[in-house]
């Protein structure tokens, strides 16, 4: 009996111990389990979140972060200008060398500088050598909206372009805001009973929203009601860029002026262009940095030219002479406030004394730094010539990813012309090749027209063509009027075969000379360009240039009416 108590005592023990490690064990899992599933209670760095610190502002535009920061002085936000260009509005101008800031209206030009004053403050900042501009100002000329945090600690402004239906929700109960979605992300904020929220990304169980007091990050979708479709209304008015236009098609001729003789040769072209209602002389070249340019521009041309019932579009160009072609510098030129100041008061001068009725730009072979330049210049051209009712058209490559800064569609909006040089698809020292295949045309006008309307479009056609000469590995071209060409085919027995493809006839002649390619340019090829010209109902045609053709050739370009 003794040693019977003594084995039930001993159990005792140990059951109990088994006991106890089995409340031990549940109680770590319930833990492990319990901090598994329990909701993370560490608090977000919100300077981390927006990546900011001291006075710097964090920009969203559109709910995405920028890797770009504004400052805040003076009580005020300031966006750094090149960030304004690239995501809100490029016509607000920085001249570093002046230091200036320049904004161009359909009839005056507004000017700042580090001492204009606004309401609230200066109206811009320049820090390391980049300018800001205040919030106001760019707000004053952009269609945007904008949510300014600039009295938090961090500091940060919501800046919105777009103007499409969103979604909203209403918080129905009490929430966190996270980071991420799920329970264990960081939280950033809580949000109130009844706040609103705007719904940018809704998923299953959390949706990325955007809060009344300015963060972005998820929300469990059971804290949320019914989503709802709002639509922001922009009372922006926009600037109005008025355009003069023709009242017919433009039937339009260069005519090349390479000396004041060459202005004689008005009424021979003329009398040949038949239904031709626009010339164009080649006569302002560009030659220095400062503005200076040459003239051949000529009053009696003028009154000849208006007698015959022609509008005269005086060219400025960058590329006749060698001066031009080696010294000027187009964006030291343009870079510079005063010298486009200048060099368009002078050009208003001549279209004083010469009563022309236009200008026509030309700058060509520009470098990519020169575009923003550049297009600033036509710009504040337009102002000018708007100011006296003169025509402004700008002659452009077919569009190309590196021509792209030739800002077609700005152009199209403040110029009254946007001329598609509708050649020189292959160009001496490049490969053999026609210099306007149909689809090189095609597309260029196509292109053209996805960045500036219709009724602004001219295209260009060539009145020559290339005579490819291949001898000892080496290839060269020389360039011929159509007439001409039609000469040498004929004295050199060339045998043309229509290319469909193309749409230019091509031919091939070998001997002595190595062996000489054509793809010739005449009444058909031409024919099926003035097609696409009407096809497209464009505002008219260009012919680059007069003396080139048969008189034939007019025929057909007047058919664009």
């Amino acid at each position: 009996m003794r040693s019977r108590r003594r084995k039930k005592r001993a159990v005792a023990p140990l059951l109990l111990t088994v006991f106890a490690l089995l409340l031990l064990a549940g109680a770590l899992a319930g833990f492990v389990i319990g901090r598994r599933y329990m909701p993370g209670k560490e608090l977000a760095d919100k300077a981390e979140l927006f990546q900011v610190r001291g006075d710097e502002v964090a920009i969203i535009l559109n709910n995405e972060l920028q890797d770009e920061k504004g400052i805040y002085e003076d009580g005020q936000v300031y966006l750094p200008v090149s960030w304004v260009n690239k995501a809100v509005n490029e016509r607000f101008y920085w001249d570093q060398t002046e230091q200036l800031l320049v904004y161009t209206l359909p009839e005056e030009i507004v000017y700042a500088d580090e001492n204009t004053m606004g309401e609230a403050g200066p109206l811009l900042k320049i820090k390391d050598k980049e300018a800001y501009l205040s919030l106001g100002l760019v707000m004053n000329y952009s269609d945007i909206r904008q949510q300014s945090f600039d009295t938090s600690q961090i500091k940060r402004v919501f800046i919105d372009t777009l103007w499409e239906p969103m979604q909203t929700a209403r918080i129905r109960r009490k929430g966190i805001l996270r980071e991420k979605g799920g329970i264990k992300s960081n939280i950033i904020t809580e949000l109130s009973k009844d706040s609103t929220v705007q719904v940018l990304e809704p998923m299953e169980r959390w949706s990325k929203v955007r809060t009344e007091d300015g963060y972005i990050g998820y929300i469990k979708n059971s804290r949320m009601g019914k989503l709802q479709e709002t639509t922001p209304v922009s009372e922006f008015k926009a600037p109005v860029y008025t355009s003069i236009s023709m009242d017919e098609k433009v039937r339009l001729g260069f005519h090349q002026v390479t000396k004041k003789e060459a202005n004689s040769t008005l009424e021979k072209y003329a009398k040949v262009a038949k239904g031709m209602n626009v010339i164009v002389p080649t006569w302002f070249n560009v030659t220095g940095n400062d503005g200076t340019y040459t003239s051949l521009a000529s009053k009696d041309y003028v009154d000849q030219a208006h007698a015959m019932g022609l509008k005269v579009w005086a060219m400025v160009e960058n590329v006749s002479t060698r001066e031009s072609v080696q010294k000027l510098d187009t964006k030291e030129l343009m870079s510079v406030t005063s010298k486009r100041k200048k060099l368009i008061e002078n050009l208003m001068k001549e279209a004083d004394t010469y009563g022309f009725d236009g200008f026509n730009l030309d700058f060509e072979s520009l470098k990519s730094e020169a575009g923003p330049h550049y297009v600033q210049f036509i710009r504040e051209m337009s102002v000018a010539c708007r100011k006296r009712g003169l025509v402004l058209s700008v002659d452009n490559y077919v569009p190309s990813a590196y021509t792209a800064f030739y800002n077609r569609k700005e152009q199209g909006i403040v110029a009254d012309y946007v001329i598609v040089m509708g050649y020189d698809e292959h160009y001496a020292g490049g490969e053999p090749g026609p210099v306007a295949s149909i689809s090189y045309v095609k597309n260029g006008i196509a292109d053209t027209l996805k960045e500036v309307p219709k009724e602004k479009v001219i295209n260009s056609v060539p009145f020559y063509t290339r005579v490819w000469t291949e001898k000892d590995g080496k290839t060269t071209s020389k360039a011929y009027g159509i007439r001409d060409a039609k000469k040498w085919v004929e004295e050199n027995g060339v045998e043309l075969e229509w290319q469909d493809e193309l749409g230019v006839y091509y031919g091939q002649v070998s001997g002595e000379n190595g062996t000489q390619s054509i793809w010739m340019e005449e009444e058909k090829s031409l024919g099926l360009k003035i097609d696409q010209i009407r096809e497209y109902n464009l505002a008219g045609v260009a012919c680059w240039k007069l003396g080139f053709e048969d008189s034939n050739i007019w025929d057909i370009v007047s058919q664009v009416q």
